[in-house]
């Protein structure tokens, strides 16, 4: 079965709007990603500063494939000078094998 990848951003109030700019501007860049099968932007409600960044893969492999790919160059963008300053304050990856998956039965 696939794999989970959820990536924990910490992010201040005054920058929510900053980070979900950014991934609308990078809207559909790993949907073509070999081994991609699915993503979303999960915004805090209450009680936390914690956007949760889920996306689902085919395997392991293909995950550190698009991350030493396609998200590497992303990230890198151009000189030192010109990145901006990153929206979250920080960040942590959880990952999880998929051992169990239900969708709603066709009518």
């Amino acid at each position: 079965m696939s794999v989970v990848k959820i990536n924990v951003l910490t992010v201040p109030a005054e920058q929510r709007e900053v980070l979900e700019k950014r991934f609308a501007s990078r809207a559909h860049a790993v949907e073509n990603s070999d081994g991609f099968e699915w993503f979303e932007l999960l915004r805090p409600v209450e009680g936390t500063d914690q956007y949760l960044v889920y996306t689902r893969w085919r395997d392991e492999e293909s995950f550190q494939a698009w991350m030493e790919g396609p998200m590497k160059a992303a990230h890198q963008g151009g000189a030192e000078g010109d990145r901006p300053k990153p929206a979250a304050s920080g960040s942590t990856l959880w990952s999880f094998d998929v051992v169990q998956q239900a969708a709603p039965k066709q009518a």
